[in-house]
């Protein structure tokens, strides 16, 4: 019965130590990204046309 009270502080100390990674990343600004929003429909279209099969006409 120890062992669980043991895990269960370990996972609570883990899971507050990530919390304050993130919270530190994004008050460093390590999310921010300007550039990708501004260039994304440069390709977007590049990217569609890859996912879509275009049937190819059969050779007699």
């Amino acid at each position: 019965m120890e062992v669980i009270f043991i895990l269960i502080a370990i996972s609570l100390i883990l899971a507050g130590s990530f919390l304050f990674l993130f919270f530190r990343a994004m008050k460093g600004g390590q999310f921010e990204d300007n550039h990708t929003p501004a260039i994304r429909i440069l390709f977007e279209n590049k990217q569609s046309n890859k996912s879509k099969k275009v049937p190819t006409p059969k050779s007699k």
